[in-house]
């Protein structure tokens, strides 16, 4: 049986990120979320960061993940050092 931990090193980014974070007003039940990637290595996967970001995320706005029903998650390619980021909770919309 494998056991993970969590590195110093993530757990430096996830204290880091906590501090980031402004308070927002999240919606009651589903939610959407929106996330942007900024990054400076083109063969980065779009996915590497998104576990942990999501963790961190229903950590500081205490919600659950399994209250997302959907998730759209973009990736952008900017210069070293200028990486970041954006991401938004929105309630969702089921479409009929």
């Amino acid at each position: 049986m494998w056991r993970r931990f969590k590195t110093k090193e993530y757990k430096n980014y996830e204290q880091e990120l906590m501090w980031l974070l402004k308070p927002i007003e999240l919606p009651m039940w589903k939610i959407k979320l929106v996330v942007t990637f900024w990054m400076s290595n083109k063969l980065s996967d779009i996915d590497n960061g998104l576990k942990p970001l999501k963790d961190i995320l229903q950590k500081h706005y205490k919600f659950n993940d399994r209250d997302i029903y959907e998730l759209h998650v973009k990736k952008e390619i900017v210069k070293k050092g200028e990486e970041f980021i954006d991401f938004d909770i929105l309630p969702y919309a089921e479409i009929c």
